[in-house]
């Protein structure tokens, strides 16, 4: 069975190198799988997620000049959801104007503690020169 770009295949981890590792594909075929396609989460290091002779089940990105790459993440399943908006628990009894004064006191208490922040920062009372 020839290797097809987007096709989800089996293989073995082969070398685990700090840019991503070697995956060693079936018909004695070798792709790699780089750092940013290992996983969701931030990789610093290759070593903590994947090990040599680890069996990985990886997504064909690309074939171009001999060169394949592949992705572990995107072979997983997806399994978040989207974020559920309760429409039931807005505001919409409120008035447009019980709407804008909400955002005008809410506005106005976020300004005063980012100039509270900025105050402490420049040190009140002393001059600069």
């Amino acid at each position: 069975m020839a290797l097809t770009v987007g096709q989800i295949v089996e293989g073995v981890v082969s070398n685990v190198m700090k840019f991503g590792a070697f995956i060693s594909l079936p018909e004695e075929q070798s792709g790699l799988v780089h750092i940013s396609q290992i996983s969701d989460s931030y990789v610093e290091n290759v070593s903590d997620h994947l090990e040599k002779g680890q069996t990985v089940k990886v997504k064909i990105l690309s074939m171009e000049d001999g060169k394949i790459d592949l992705s572990i993440k995107q072979a997983l399943p997806k399994t978040s959801k989207p974020a559920v908006v309760d429409f039931e628990k807005t505001e919409k009894d409120s008035s447009f104007e019980d709407k804008l004064s909400k955002f005008l006191k809410d506005s106005n208490e976020k300004y005063e503690q980012a100039r509270s922040r900025q105050n402490a920062k420049m040190g009140t009372g002393r001059s600069r020169r």
